[in-house]
């Protein structure tokens, strides 16, 4: 029975299924409200799920200098990782479907792949728009990895725990000491919107210069994977950053479903705020932002938490 519960949990909710539909939801609302923001009407309802199958539909094309393993595998790869993070991130109440100890860690290693996953995708896809791409994309992750993973971790010196579900556990109990990462969590909308490469931090696909960036060899099926990746990676960040920041529980599992749904759909909205009323940044202009100022502010905001940390002791 335990067993039966635990596949249930992991396939299907708050599993690989509710993640991947809640992903097509999620790409939905930020496509249809960037578009009523610049007085569009936007798209159906139902695209983000005819893009995909459309695309599951197409013919893969692989040229003769690409390496074929890497453009069929790194689509796979990227979006087992954002899957498997998911599973420690809490989606009903304090708990996720696996935690321990350090599980923050593993979370953001995870996370880390798909940056990796892009790189190697556009490298090994032997195009110089996709190489550029890929440049682009590395690049831009030595920008924001820092002041992310700083602004994610700080709140833990507080609660005292590397866990996602103790951090969440620890500030809803203490709903007041989550005003103190108030800087952290300003920085983390920030990096999070870089990290996922859009608007203004969306040189790496630049359209206008470079067309897909380190997408533009992928066609069929792992293009496919790749775009359900990157909006499930999506999913995956401002739940974990609704976890952390804003650790508002009712104890009541049905209420906290309700409230799981409207902070990371606020903290959505906030990025496609921020992607709608912004133009792009060069990649010298990102990292020169995460490094003069992203990374002195979550630095501030750990050496905040660690004089709070010892006068709570």
């Amino acid at each position: 029975m335990e067993v039966l519960q635990m596949l249930f949990k992991v396939l299907l909710f708050p599993g690989f299924l509710f993640l991947t539909s809640y992903a097509f939801a999620a790409e939905y609302i930020d496509r249809k409200l960037h578009a009523r923001m610049q007085n569009r009407k936007g798209p159906k309802w139902y695209i983000p799920f005819a893009d995909f199958f459309k695309l599951i539909g197409k013919q893969t094309i692989i040229h003769d200098d690409a390496h074929a393993g890497i453009i069929k595998a790194m689509p796979v790869v990227s979006l087992a990782g954002v899957a498997t993070a998911f599973i420690y991130i809490p989606v009903v109440g304090s708990s996720a479907v696996f935690s321990f100890e350090g599980d923050i860690i593993i979370v953001l290693y995870f996370l880390s792949l798909p940056v990796l996953t892009q790189f190697l995708a556009g490298w090994y896809s032997r195009s110089l728009y996709a190489t550029i791409g890929a440049s682009r994309v590395i690049t831009q992750m030595f920008a924001y990895e820092v002041p992310l993973f700083m602004c994610l971790l700080a709140p833990s010196l507080i609660a005292n725990t590397w866990s996602v579900s103790g951090i969440t556990q620890y500030y809803s109990e203490h709903p007041l000491y989550a005003l103190i990462n108030l800087p952290a969590f300003a920085v983390a909308l920030i990096t999070v919107q870089s990290k996922l490469s859009k608007a203004p931090f969306d040189a790496p696909e630049a359209e206008t210069e470079i067309v897909s960036g380190p997408y533009v060899e992928y066609t069929g099926r792992p293009l496919a994977f790749f775009r359900m990746s990157a909006d499930c990676e999506e999913v995956v960040l401002i739940s974990l950053v609704s976890a952390i920041f804003l650790p508002f529980l009712s104890g009541n599992a049905v209420i906290d479903v309700i409230l799981y749904f409207v902070k990371t759909l606020a903290i959505l909205f906030v990025l496609t705020l921020m992607r709608t009323v912004t133009a792009r940044l060069r990649v010298n202009q990102t990292v020169t932002l995460c490094w003069r100022y992203l990374v002195p502010a979550a630095l501030l905001q750990m050496i905040v938490n660690l004089i709070v940390r010892g006068w709570l002791a």
